[in-house]
This record gives C-alpha cells, sequence and structure tokens, in this order.
C-alpha cells in the first residue's frame, strides 16, 4: 500500500520515497504527497525527482485499480505516456532511468494543490449555507461546481455574500475522525448522495469547520486549508438549472 502522506498534513508539498511498483497505471510509491483524483477533487500533479536530478513530470494521480476494477490500496503517479512506456520498456538507452527501489524526491504542484484546497473548503462552507443534499461536485484550480438536490432558487450574490462572511470569520478547519457507529448514529453528516465515505478500517476522516461555533462537520478524505481566512475571495460564479431537482453552483475567485 503507499502511505497517504497527505491524509495527516495536507501542507506538506515533498517527500523521500520509494519506488515500489511500475505497471501501466503508473509509478507507484510506498509513501506520497500526491492526492489521487476522488471525491470530486482533482488529482495532484508535480515531479518526480531522480537522484542524479532528472525530473520526471506527473500529470496526473489515481488510486490503483486490480484486476476487476476495485481500488486498491496504491496510488499511482501518471507521467506523461511515452516517459511510461520508455520506462516500462527498461530501456538502458532510454532516459530517464527508474526502477523498482529506487529512491525519489515526489513533488508536488503546490500552487494547484492550494487552489484546490481553498475550493474545497469554501465548498464545505456552501454545504452550511445550503443545507441540501449533494449530487455530484467537481473541485479543480480553476473553479468548484456543488450540484445541489433542491428545485427552491438560489441567488448568486447573496451566497457570495454568506460565503465572504464565513471566510472574513477566520473559522478553523480541522481533521478528525468518527466510528462507522458513530456514523450510523448521524447519518445527516453524510452530505453526498453519490458517493459514500469508506467504512470497513473503523475510523472515518472528517473535516470539521468552527470549533466554538460549528460551521460544519462531514466525512471527507479531501485536502483543506487550516482556516477558512485563507479561503480569501471566492465568489458564486454561476447557478444553473440542470434539472428539475438540481441546482447547480459554480465557484471561483473574484477578478
Amino acid at each position: 500500500m503507499t502511505q497517504d502522506l497527505f491524509r495527516q498534513d495536507a501542507y506538506l508539498t515533498e517527500c523521500s520515497a520509494t519506488v515500489t511498483d511500475i505497471s501501466a497505471q503508473g509509478i507507484v510509491l510506498d509513501r506520497t504527497v500526491f492526492y489521487p483524483l476522488g471525491g470530486g477533487q482533482a488529482g495532484d500533479t508535480g515531479t518526480l525527482v531522480l537522484v542524479d536530478g532528472t525530473e520526471i513530470a506527473v500529470i496526473d494521480t489515481r488510486k490503483g485499480k486490480a484486476e476487476d476494477g476495485s481500488y486498491t490500496s496504491k496510488i499511482c503517479l501518471q507521467p506523461l505516456p511515452d516517459v511510461l512506456q520508455q520506462l516500462l520498456n527498461q530501456d538502458q538507452s532510454s532516459h530517464p532511468k527508474l526502477k523498482v527501489g529506487d529512491t525519489v524526491t515526489a513533488c508536488i504542484d503546490w500552487a494547484r494543490r492550494h487552489r484546490m484546497m481553498r475550493f474545497h473548503t469554501a465548498s464545505h462552507l456552501l454545504c452550511a449555507i445550503v443545507p441540501k443534499l449533494v449530487n455530484g461536485c467537481s473541485i479543480t484550480p480553476d473553479y468548484a461546481r456543488i450540484d445541489f438536490n433542491m428545485n427552491e432558487p438560489l441567488d448568486k450574490e447573496a451566497l457570495s455574500a454568506a460565503i465572504a462572511q464565513l471566510v472574513a470569520a477566520a473559522h478553523p478547519v480541522t481533521v478528525g475522525t468518527i466510528t462507522d457507529a458513530e456514523l450510523d448514529a448521524n447519518p445527516a453528516l453524510v452530505k453526498s448522495m453519490s458517493v459514500q465515505p469508506p467504512r470497513g478500517s473503523g475510523q472515518i476522516r472528517t473535516i470539521q469547520i468552527g470549533s466554538d461555533t460549528l460551521v460544519d462537520l462531514q466525512p471527507c478524505g479531501g485536502t483543506h486549508v487550516a482556516n477558512t481566512a485563507e479561503i480569501g475571495a471566492v465568489i458564486v460564479t454561476k447557478i444553473e438549472k440542470k434539472s428539475a431537482m438540481t441546482r447547480r453552483v459554480v465557484l471561483g475567485f473574484a477578478p
């Protein structure tokens, strides 16, 4: 399995790691700061720095898949297709050279990741402002999209003002855990209709916004900023009626 360092500290930008596998799915390390696509959040990009200083660009990060299509505990860093093919062929004349057992330094594109952390935390604020179930979301470096299961109208300016107020209040954002039994006793903590938190390990990761005043608490495996003030100027750029029971809210950074 890959030790997911980003779960404990979203602010880690690099780590030393050992290559444990190279396959058609990508490069697997024993530990990583790269977040894989999941929970609506895009996978990280960045570089792998080899011991000789050579850099391999990582263009996406995905969870490993077994032959039956189920996800594994491996996190696969995907280089450019031609580079991956060279590594798979183990062509001694090709460059870069990388094999299982080698030590590398894994470095994420921090500016890109930090934008997603800000958007992801802002989307949790939006969930607190609009207390409806979510039936889809997408967290990217350029925008966040949240689909609410509702037919009532929403006001773009009012939502932007409410987000700004929570950002300015500088609420702390903390990572915690609850048990499967605690989640069963509080099913309303799950805001998503389409994605259920993973069970079986005995502990479910949560993100809490607010301490003295609880703003939001829900299971989440994504990366977040440590304080709402760090989100900055995020506004609602668009509201769409996608269906009779779906209102799509798009967040962007204020110009």
